[in-house]
Formats: structure tokens, sequence, C-alpha cells
């Protein structure tokens, strides 16, 4: 199966509401123990896995995830252990990276899309790649059978969120609030959700500022197709929380 076909059957074979998709910081703490996170999740009940590669100006992230790939850089993580870490864990569910454009444009589109085929990892997430400048990379991606993850706003005008969608791979990333990444309240997301689902052939998962198992299945319940947990994470890890009971939370919430 390709990148987005497995993406596809994770959303369609859930047996939940909506799918989720724990996102996880490569290296943070340690290399070791970020294995050890990935296979909490996977136990846990995640469909899918969002796995970041760290990176020195992460323009899209707030604090917490920020400082969790500052650490994972010091500890000397590299972005081909990251894209193995992923490998590791292929087989037992879809694997999308989340990784700046310079990390991709610095290897080129075509090496990097390879890799992560090689690897049997299912996709690519961008945040800094506008529309306009994803050719190249969308063209690779479809190459290798990766699927090159789009995201949209709350500001995303309906001509440009049409644009978006007929290049869209896998799923949308819809982002819920203007922001970067962080914990937030609220539990209102049908507006960008209809907007998302009027564009997009693809599912819809919904992303930035989802912490709680209440929010989560407020997603699901406003027709969201998939909910994506970041922040909360990265700090149940920071603060050595049980991330596998965690996880198994959002998960019986959907």
């Amino acid at each position: 199966m390709t990148g987005p076909e497995r993406i596809a059957a994770a959303f369609a074979n859930s047996g939940k509401r909506a799918a989720l998709m724990p996102y996880l910081m490569g290296g943070f703490p340690t290399l070791d123990a970020s294995r050890d996170v990935l296979r909490a999740y996977a136990d846990g009940g995640a469909d899918l896995v969002e796995l970041g590669i760290p990176f020195s100006d992460p323009l899209a992230d707030g604090p917490v995830i920020h400082s969790a790939g500052v650490e994972a850089l010091a500890n000397g993580t590299t972005t081909q252990a990251v894209l193995d870490l992923g490998a590791a864990f292929a087989d037992r569910l879809p694997i999308v990276v989340m990784c700046y454009a310079n990390i991709v444009l610095a290897r080129g589109p075509e090496a990097f899309a390879a890799a992560l085929a090689e690897r049997g990892l299912a996709g690519l997430i961008v945040p800094d790649l506008p529309l306009e400048e994803a050719p190249a990379i969308l063209e690779a991606c479809d190459q290798a059978g990766v699927a090159l993850v789009p995201l949209v706003a709350p500001t995303t005008p309906d001509e440009r969120m049409e644009a978006i969608g007929r290049r869209a791979r896998g799923f949308v990333y819809t982002v819920s609030s203007v922001g970067t990444t962080g914990e937030r309240q609220g539990t209102e997301y049908a507006e960008i959700v209809a907007r998302a689902q009027a564009h997009f052939d693809v599912p819809v998962a919904v992303g930035f500022g989802i912490s709680t198992p209440a929010q989560g299945a407020a997603v699901a319940d406003q027709g969201g197709d998939g909910v994506i947990i970041g922040t909360r994470l990265v700090r149940a890890v920071a603060e050595g929380e049980d991330v596998e009971a965690l996880v198994r939370s959002f998960a019986e919430a959907l």
C-alpha cells in the first residue's frame, strides 16, 4: 500500500468516531526515550502518529514543543535518527513526519521523499510550505508514494482552501485556532470542520490546542474525522506522566 492508502485505511478502520493521531517530538527527551513514547502511543490506541523532527526555528510551535525540539537537538538528534525511529514502528501504524521546509530542501525533495518511502513512512507535513511553493515537494512525494498533507486555518479564505484541496493527499491538517501550538480552552470546531469538508475529499483532522479527552470528543461530535494531540502529550513526556494511559483516555473518549 502507498502512504496515502495506508492513511485512508487508518481513518476508515479506526473503530472510533474520529481517528486519534498523537504527536511525538523525535529525540525528546532522548532518542531511546522517544522510542518508548512511540510504543506507548501505539499501545494506547493511536491510529496514526505525527512524528516531529527537531528544528532550530519552529515557527508554528509554541513554547512546550519548541523547548522539546531544543533539547532533542542538544542531545544530538539527527533527521536520519528520527526517520529511523519512525521506520521501527511503520509496520504497526502509519507514521506521518512533521518537519520544516529547510530540512526537506537541504536534502532535496526527491531524496527526502525517497528516504521516507524507503522506511515505510506514510506522509509528510510541512507547516511553513505555502501552496505556491509546494509543487516540487508534492511531485516528489507523489512519485515516492508519500502523502504530502496540507494545512488550513480559520483565516484561510474559501478560494485558497479550494485550491489547497485540489492538491491534498492523505488528510488535511485543520488548525483549530490562530496562533502557535499549545493547550487551549474551548470546544467549538464545527465551523472550521465544515469549511474544510466543503473543499476537501480527504479526511479532516483537527489540531492545535486540543488538550483534553473532552475536547477530542467535541471534534468527533462536530464532524471531524481525526484528532491531533500535540502539546499536552509533549508536556506529559517532559513531566514523567503515564503517556500510554493518557493516550488511552483520548482513545476511549473517541
